[in-house]
């Protein structure tokens, strides 16, 4: 954390505007913004205009004062009837795999297993015999009946190039026969812990390979290149950039990633800041890293590990203390045994590293809790800002256990429009009752972030609001919200993407909001959303993002 920056905001804010432009504040703003700014900052949560000195906000108030300002070189931005908010920063992504993604096939809006197989065809096409076909994105729910995609649809299509293409939820992929060939995965094959091996009535394997057990696969695709890791993170920040977005957490960083923006940083090159979170079980590199090189600073951090305890509710592998109602010999899995998951957080916590772990069913929320809990009394009182990543169905008596916990729930809304569209068939309703309960956890003044975790969900904040505020799911069959007891309000929304998330990496000191002091990252959009139509909030752009005073994407 910087400790600087507490400093020059409080001394920022008791200079008069006047001081800031004379004397040793002789030099004009760097970037003037006129419109109506919701700053985030509760002592002062709107103003008509803001000022920036390099990558600094100097000053907000009234139009005619920060005008004083402005100097020849100054640009000037205006939002007309738009909205200007902090700039979004995203909880949870798997970033780099995300701009690869954008070159990948795209299996995600596939409505029938006859276009999923044609997407693949069409896309092996392109590509020279040898080359993996990788990405996918599909969602098997929507398809009449939905049934899992088997490699005998596949494998006629895809005869010289091994496929791997990955359910959205990341938690679940298919394998054509090659892929399955060079992974040394058959019939042979013992079960996996952590993990299914999807077979059929006679023992042969489908294809479908769920949470660990599609690791043998992962473990023979080439890894990227450095120009390739290269070219995913500068699209993925290009896109971001689209999106309003100006800071990512981008977890279960591969090392291929951390050194992708370590280069960008070198260059110059980075539009978005990043705080990167490898594995757990890498704790230790994490940890002597972190001693050789330092944290980082405003644009890139090593920020911590994360980990996991189950797997997805669309992969049927989220672990609950009941069975599914689809898979009555399941209750889901442990991703991680533990006995593991507890030895991780403990020696990571030790070590001083910020923990964030993911879990989605009621029982893997609850044993979680019970795991910070114990390592916080354990280890003694510190600052650790532990993180549950989707804390997606929580029972009524765990919601109060954050806040008294001090940890972050770091949700993702979009999920729940997703979800609402199918989880009845899957869980029972009061589990359902407990699911994306934004309402029940902000009241009970838990810390609320929010995310996308892009590429499971779309990589757009305003679509996370929509969801958020609405509580609609995308099969239109809830217009008045699903569980919709858990709507929050479009500022609450707001909040939970900017400083919800400045405060979920350690960084509330220098973004967040809009005030003197803090960083000038923002974003003009092109309606205030806090006055449109609740279902508006989906369609409406962004003018503009400002990065460090910078327009890195529109005007």
């Amino acid at each position: 954390m910087n400790r600087v920056a507490p400093r020059l905001r409080a001394l920022l804010m008791t200079l008069p505007l006047a001081a800031l432009a004379s004397g040793e504040h002789t030099a004009p703003a760097s970037l003037v913004v006129y419109g109506t700014i919701w700053t985030g900052d509760a002592g002062n949560p709107e103003v008509r205009a803001l000022a920036a000195r390099g990558d600094t906000i100097v000053a907000t108030g009234d139009s005619a004062r920060i005008a004083e300002l402005i100097g020849p070189d100054t640009r000037v931005l205006h939002a007309g009837n738009g909205l200007v908010v902090p700039g979004f920063a995203d909880g949870h992504t798997h970033f780099s795999d995300g701009g690869a993604q954008l070159g990948y096939v795209d299996l995600r809006d596939a409505a029938t297993p006859a276009e999923f197989i044609g997407r693949i065809k069409a896309y092996a096409a392109r590509l020279k015999p040898g080359e993996w076909i990788l990405g996918g994105t599909w969602d098997h729910e929507r398809w009449p009946g939905a049934p899992l995609p088997q490699k005998a649809w596949i494998d006629s299509v895809t005869p010289n190039n091994p496929v791997f293409v990955q359910r959205l939820d990341g938690h679940m992929g298919l394998a054509n026969s090659l892929a399955l060939g060079l992974a040394k995965l058959s019939r042979a094959t013992p079960a996996i812990v952590g993990g299914t091996i999807v077979r059929d009535a006679a023992g042969e394997l489908t294809g479908v390979l769920k949470d660990n057990a599609m690791d043998p696969v992962f473990a023979v695709i080439p890894p990227p290149t450095p120009e390739q890791a290269d070219a995913a993170v500068a699209a993925a920040m290009q896109f971001a950039n689209s999106k309003g977005v100006v800071a990512v957490s981008a977890v279960s960083s591969p090392w291929s990633e951390v050194a992708a923006f370590k280069r960008a940083h070198a260059r110059g090159a980075q539009t978005v800041r990043v705080s990167l979170y490898p594995a757990i079980q890498d704790w230790r590199r994490v940890a002597d890293t972190l001693r050789a090189d330092g944290p980082g600073d405003d644009w890139l951090r090593l920020a911590g590990v994360k980990g996991f305890v189950d797997g997805s509710l669309g992969s049927t592998t989220a672990l609950f203390f009941d069975h599914y109602l689809d898979d009555t010999t399941s209750a889901g899995l442990f991703v991680t045994p533990e006995d593991s998951l507890r030895r991780w957080i403990g020696d990571a916590d030790s070590a001083g590293l910020q923990v964030v772990v993911h879990a989605i069913g009621d029982r893997a929320n609850a044993l979680l809790l019970d795991i910070y809990d114990s390592v916080a009394k354990a280890h003694g009182p510190r600052d650790r800002r532990f993180r549950i990543e989707h804390a997606q169905h929580l029972r009524q008596q765990d919601v109060p256990r954050f806040a008294a916990l001090g940890v972050i729930a770091s949700m993702q809304p979009y999920h729940a429009a997703d979800d609402g569209r199918w989880a009845w068939k899957r869980i029972r309703p009061q589990q359902i009752a407990g699911t994306y309960a934004f309402r029940s956890l902000l009241d009970s003044h838990a810390h609320l972030q929010f995310g996308s975790d892009w590429t499971v969900a779309p990589l757009d904040p305003l679509l996370g609001i929509w969801a958020a505020v609405t509580r609609e799911t995308l099969d239109g069959k809830h217009p008045d919200g699903w569980i919709p007891e858990q709507k929050i309000s479009v500022v609450e929304a707001l909040r939970a993407y900017t400083a919800g998330n400045a405060y979920g990496v350690f960084a509330d000191q220098r973004r967040g909001t809009l005030a003197q002091g803090m960083l000038a990252d923002l974003v003009i959009l092109g309606r205030d959303i806090r006055t449109i139509p609740a279902d508006s909030i989906r369609t409406t752009k962004v003018r503009a993002t400002v990065v460090g005073g910078k327009v890195v994407f529109g005007n």
